[in-house]
C-alpha cells in the first residue's frame, strides 16, 4: 500500500490512522488520535496567526490583558502570539493566560524555610536526654541509631521477628513491626508520597504501649497495658481528679463527673460531664466543651514539655466519626454497636523512626519515673490478641457484600439534589460500605504490605486498636496539622494551622498522555470546581474562629495529586492560632472536614445520618499523632479498610452538589473503593498493581504478535512524527525501515520488489 505525499492532510491522517488500527491496539490508537489532532490544531493555529499578523481577526473573541479577570484560573497553552503591537499574550481557546507581573502567595516550601517547619515529617534524629514535663513526670530518652536501607525494602517480610531493642537495621525494624501488629496493639503510620511544601517520605511505629486511652460517648477508660504503664497510672490518676469539679461555665476544665478506679490502680474509668446548652457559651468556646478531647487536653497537659529536640513522645490511634455528636445537636436514627469505640489513642514508650528522605532510622525509647518510682527495667511486652479469620458457623448467615443494594445509593443522590432545590443543603457527602471475608491466610499485615506497593499515600497507616478490630489504610487527605513556628510575625511558637481540602475526582489514565486528557477534563469541569471551592470556603470559615485575624490564607489553588487509580484536585489552606487556642482546639473546630460531610456542615451532618445505610464508625473521622510538644498531625480515615472479627469493610463516598449526575456519583464510590478491594482479593506480587494491571497485560499479551513476520517501510517526507509511528508499530512485532522521500528511494523499493523482498507495507508519511 502506498500513498502519495502530496496528499492533503486530512487522506493522510485517514491512511496514517487506518495503518495503526491495523496494528494497535484501543488504547495506542487513541493515544496516537490524540497526537494527530494535536499535530492538525498546531497547523490550523499556525495558520489563523497568520492571517492574524497580515491584520485579520485570529482566534475569536480577542481579550486584552487589561480586560482579563484576576479571579479565573489561568490554563496553559502550546501556543505564543506575538501581538502587534509588541506584547505578549498566550491564547487558547480564547482563553488568556498571562506570563509576567505575578505575585502569588506564599507556597508551603516557603512557609517551611521561613518558619522551620517539619511539615509532617519527623525532625532530626534527637540526641536524647532528660525531659521534665508540665505535670512533673521525669523522662529519658534514649536514641539508638539504626542502619538505613533502601525503601524498597522496607515492606519485606523475611527473617525472624524481632523486639525493637535487637533491630540494627530500619527494614527490619518496619518488618517486625508489621508482622507484631497482627497479634500486638500498636500504631504504624507511613507516609509514601512527596510533594513540595506538604509531604515527605517517612514511616514510625510501635507495639506495646504501656497505656490505652478508650472512649465511647462520654465514658472513657484510660488503662495499664503492663507494668510500666502501672507506674503512669498513679500520675494519671492524680490528675484526672485534679478536674473534677462543678462545671459552671467558669472552669472548662472541670469535666470529670465522675470516676472510679479498677484492678489496683490499673485501670480508670472516667464520666464525662454533659456539655452546656448552646447559647450559654460562645462559638469559640465550642471546642473547650466537655467531651472526650478533655481528657486528651488533660493528658497533653500532664506530659507536655518544650524540649524542640524530642518532638515523637504523645498519644498516637484513631478517632471515631461520632465524636462529631459531642459538638454538634444530632439526632442519632442508625442502630450503633454498643461495642464500638470513638476514641482509641496509645501512650508509647518506644518508637521506631525512618526519615526516607534524609536517609535516617533511629529507635528513641523513653523511662519514666514518677514518685520515685522509675519504669526502668521493666518488661515493656504485653498481652497478645491473635488475628481472627472470618467465622462462616457465626457470623456467615448475616454477611452481606455491601450495606447499600445496587441503585440505592442513587436514589440517596436524587434525594440530596430535593434538599439542594429547596436550599437545605449546598453540598452533601454520602458514602456506602463493601465488605469481604478474611482467611486465616489474609490477616491486616498483609492488606497493609499490599496497600503499601499498590496504592502509595501520605498517610498510610495500621492500627491494631484491641479487641479484634483493625485499621489498615492509605489515606491521600490531610486532616489538620499544627506545629509551632520559629519566626511567625504574629508571636514567638505560634501554632501554624495547615489543611490540605481534596475534592474534584477523576481516573488515572493508562499513560501519561491520557492522564493530561484526564487532567484537563478535571481541570475544566465546573461541577468540580464547585465541590472543591465549597469545601475550601467552608474550611477557611473554620480556621477563622479561632485563627489570627487575615492570618487563614489559600496557598495552593486546585493543585493536581496522583494516586494509584485516581487524580485529584487539591487546596493548600493555612492559619495562624490566636493566643489561648492549641491544637487540639484546631482539630475540633474543623470535625469533621467537609469534604467527608458537606455543607452547611451541621445539616449536610444530619442529612448522612438520615441517608447512609450503616454508622460510620471510623470513616470521615482522622488517624494521627497528638504530640505533647503541642504539634498535631492527622489524616482523614479514607481508602482505609476497617476489619472487625474477620471481616474487611471499605467504605467509600462522593461529594454531591445540585448538579450530580446520581448514577456517576455511584459510580465514583465504586471506583474509590475498588483499590482497597483489590489489596484484599488480589495477592499478586510486590509489584502487582491489581486487576488493571492483569487486564492490561492480557491485552498486551494478545496483540504482541499481531505484526510478526510484517515488512513495513515508512517514507519519510518531512514528517515530525514519522519515528513515534515507527515505535507504535515496531511493538506489534513488524520490522519497519524508516527512508528519506526521494527519487533514490523509489529505486531501492523497486529493487526489493524485483529481487522478491517487497514490502509487505508501504507509506508516505507527511505533515501536510
Amino acid at each position: 500500500m502506498m500513498a502519495n505525499s502530496s496528499c492533503d492532510t486530512g487522506k493522510n491522517a485517514a491512511l496514517v490512522l487506518f495503518l495503526v488500527s491495523a496494528a494497535m491496539t484501543v488504547t495506542e490508537v487513541s493515544c496516537f488520535q490524540y497526537q494527530h489532532q494535536q499535530r492538525q490544531q498546531y497547523h490550523y493555529l499556525r495558520r489563523q496567526h497568520q492571517i492574524g499578523r497580515s491584520g485579520r481577526s485570529t482566534f475569536g473573541i480577542h481579550r486584552s490583558r487589561s480586560s482579563s479577570s484576576s479571579s479565573s484560573l489561568p490554563l496553559s497553552s502550546p501556543l505564543q502570539q506575538e501581538e502587534q503591537n509588541g506584547g505578549d499574550e498566550n491564547i487558547y481557546n480564547s482563553v488568556f493566560v498571562p506570563k509576567n507581573d505575578g505575585v502569588g502567595s506564599r507556597p508551603g516550601v516557603k512557609a517551611r524555610g521561613d518558619d522551620g517547619l517539619s511539615l509532617g515529617a519527623p525532625p532530626l534524629r534527637p540526641t536524647g536526654g532528660h525531659i521534665m514535663t508540665r505535670g512533673g513526670v521525669q523522662v529519658t530518652a534514649n536514641v539508638r541509631t539504626l542502619t538505613y536501607v533502601e525503601e524498597k525494602d522496607l515492606m519485606l517480610s523475611e527473617g525472624p521477628i524481632e523486639s525493637l531493642s535487637k533491630v540494627e537495621t530500619s527494614g527490619r525494624a518496619v518488618s517486625s513491626l508489621i508482622e507484631q501488629l497482627d497479634y500486638k496493639k500498636g500504631v504504624l503510620f507511613s507516609s509514601a508520597y512527596e510533594y513540595p511544601g506538604r509531604y515527605t517520605r517517612w514511616t514510625m511505629g510501635f507495639i506495646d504501649p504501656p497505656v490505652s486511652i478508650t472512649g465511647s460517648g462520654y465514658d472513657c477508660t484510660i488503662e495499664a497495658l503492663n507494668a510500666r504503664g502501672e507506674i503512669l497510672m498513679e500520675v494519671i490518676i492524680e490528675h484526672m481528679k485534679s478536674h473534677m469539679g462543678k462545671n459552671d461555665g467558669d472552669d472548662l476544665m472541670a469535666f470529670v463527673e465522675n470516676y472510679e478506679v479498677l484492678e489496683e490502680n490499673k485501670t480508670l474509668q472516667l464520666g464525662i460531664k454533659r456539655p452546656m446548652e448552646a447559647g450559654t457559651f460562645t462559638e469559640e468556646d465550642r471546642s473547650r466543651q466537655p467531651s472526650l478531647f478533655s481528657v486528651v487536653r488533660a493528658l497533653v497537659d500532664l506530659f507536655g514539655y518544650n524540649d524542640q529536640n524530642d518532638k515523637q513522645l504523645g498519644l498516637y490511634g484513631a478517632f471515631g466519626y461520632d465524636l462529631t455528636f459531642q459538638f454538634e445537636p444530632i439526632k442519632q436514627n442508625q442502630e450503633r454497636d454498643p461495642n464500638q469505640r470513638d476514641l482509641v489513642l496509645y501512650l508509647p514508650d518506644e518508637i521506631a523512626v525512618v526519615d526516607q528522605e534524609r536517609r535516617d532510622a533511629w529507635v528513641i525509647s523513653y523511662e519514666f519515673c514518677v514518685n520515685g518510682k522509675s519504669t526502668q527495667g521493666l518488661s515493656r511486652d504485653t498481652t497478645a490478641a491473635p488475628f481472627e479469620s472470618f467465622d462462616e458457623v457465626k457470623d456467615g448467615p448475616n454477611f452481606s457484600e455491601r450495606d447499600t443494594p445496587k441503585g440505592e445509593f442513587t436514589r440517596s443522590v436524587k434525594r440530596a439534589k430535593e434538599e439542594f432545590a429547596v436550599g437545605n443543603l449546598f453540598e452533601a457527602v454520602l458514602s456506602q460500605t463493601f465488605r469481604r471475608k478474611l482467611n486465616k491466610d489474609t490477616p491486616p499485615s498483609i492488606l497493609f504490605r499490599r496497600l503499601r506497593v499498590r496504592n502509595p499515600s501520605p498517610y498510610g497507616f495500621f492500627i491494631n486498636l484491641g479487641k479484634s478490630e483493625y485499621l489498615v489504610g492509605a489515606s491521600p487527605e490531610m486532616f489538620v496539622r499544627c506545629e509551632p513556628t520559629q519566626n511567625s510575625k504574629y508571636r514567638p511558637g505560634a501554632l501554624r494551622v495547615e489543611t490540605c481540602p481534596i475534592s474534584g475526582t477523576v481516573s488515572r489514565g493508562a499513560d501519561a498522555l491520557e492522564d493530561a486528557l484526564n487532567i484537563k477534563s478535571l481541570m475544566m469541569n465546573a461541577k468540580e470546581e464547585s465541590e472543591l471551592t465549597m469545601c475550601t470556603d467552608v474550611d477557611r470559615n473554620d480556621k477563622s474562629r479561632i485563627c489570627e485575624p487575615g492570618s487563614v490564607q489559600v496557598i495552593g489553588r486546585r493543585q493536581i495529586e496522583m494516586y494509584s487509580r485516581l487524580i485529584h484536585t487539591v487546596d493548600h489552606v493555612e492559619g495562624y492560632l490566636r493566643a489561648g487556642f492549641d491544637s487540639l482546639d484546631a482539630f475540633l473546630c474543623h470535625t469533621w472536614a467537609v469534604t467527608v460531610t458537606g455543607a452547611p456542615k451541621t445539616w449536610a451532618i444530619q442529612f448522612v445520618e438520615d441517608n447512609e445505610r450503616s454508622p460510620r464508625s471510623w470513616y470521615g473521622a482522622a488517624v494521627g499523632h497528638v504530640g505533647f510538644d503541642g504539634s498535631l498531625n492527622t489524616g482523614l480515615t479514607l481508602r482505609t479498610v476497617r476489619v472487625k472479627n474477620g471481616t474487611a469493610e471499605v467504605r467509600a463516598g462522593a461529594t454531591l452538589l445540585f448538579d450530580s449526575n446520581p448514577s456517576a456519583e455511584e459510580e465514583e464510590t465504586e471506583l474509590k473503593a475498588s483499590a482497597m478491594i483489590d489489596a484484599i482479593v488480589n495477592a499478586g506480587g510486590k509489584k502487582d498493581s491489581g486487576v488493571a494491571a492483569v487486564l492490561k497485560n492480557s491485552q498486551h499479551q494478545q496483540n504482541d504478535h499481531f505484526g510478526t513476520g510484517k515488512n513495513v517501510v515508512l517514507i519519510d517526507h518531512e514528517d515530525s512524527f514519522v519515528h513515534t509511528l515507527g515505535n507504535y508499530l515496531r511493538q506489534t512485532g513488524a520490522k519497519i525501515t524508516t527512508m528519506r522521500s526521494g527519487h533514490s528511494t523509489l529505486l531501492a523499493i523497486e529493487k526489493m520488489v524485483v529481487e522478491g523482498n517487497a514490502p509487505d507495507m508501504v507509506c508516505f508519511v507527511s505533515n501536510f
